[in-house]
């Protein structure tokens, strides 16, 4: 259903477009403001605690700075195309933040997972905007993907070493089984209305239902090839 859609190149230029992609770009910036904030404040920034050592705690808090500093990237953006200062903080909003962030964390071996699972389905959602019609957000985009990548390669560094502890296997596991079964309704209902609509305007270029496919197949790679470890099934007809 993807359209060729003309770059939009600026503020100025999207002010003078239709509502309909004013609408759909608003969503986007919105969710990707809400999250990334929401993220760090439940998961990030308390992750420091449980970090074992002076060199994880200093990572952790690499990574808890930089998505609050996604936050304040994606924020900047959708102050100057009108969107209200307080809709994109999560505790001053109606919209809620994703379904992940209701889960708990208790481990550090839980956040290391998250890392290594989670970000990387931040990484599929962010690829698809890096051709966005809309080039403000594209930018965004790209700024934010190589901080994106060092997220998940933390995950995925800090789940090798404690998988090479005595019953670090079985802790890492665990953290999976509790973890991934919630990450694949980070991409939304499959057939969904809003991707089609990103899609016609050239805001997206992936299905949610393609980007979900994507996603499991990378997280099996993770977690089954390099940790020699087991990605639990889930049952992907409830998207």
């Amino acid at each position: 259903m993807s359209t060729t859609v003309a770059d939009v190149k600026t503020i100025e230029e999207f002010a003078a477009q239709p509502p309909e992609y004013q609408a759909a770009v608003k969503k986007l910036v919105l969710s990707h403001a809400i999250n990334e904030l929401y993220g760090a404040q439940v998961f990030d920034e308390p992750a420091v605690a449980y970090a074992p050592t002076p060199y994880w705690k200093w990572l952790t808090c690499r990574i808890a700075m930089e998505e609050y500093g996604h936050h304040v990237r994606f924020a900047e953006l959708g102050k100057q195309i009108g969107i209200p200062e307080d809709d994109m903080i999560p505790q001053k909003t109606e919209k809620k933040p994703l379904s992940i962030f209701e889960q708990t964390l208790d481990t550090f071996e839980e956040f290391a997972v998250l890392k290594m699972l989670g970000d990387l389905g931040e990484i599929i959602q962010v690829e698809d905007l890096l051709k966005c019609s809309f080039v403000p957000l594209r930018t965004a985009a790209r700024a934010t993907m190589p901080e994106e990548k060092f997220h998940v390669k933390f995950g995925d560094d800090a789940c090798a070493e404690i998988c090479a502890t005595p019953g670090g296997k079985e802790k890492i596991q665990a953290a999976i089984d509790k973890i991934f079964p919630t990450l694949p309704a980070f991409f939304g209902r499959s057939n969904s209305r809003n991707n089609a609509i990103f899609r016609e305007f050239g805001l997206k270029e992936r299905t949610n239902e393609g980007m979900r496919e994507d996603y499991i197949n990378r997280a099996r790679v993770s977690v089954e090839e390099k940790l020699g470890l087991k990605l639990p099934a889930v049952d992907l007809s409830q998207y």
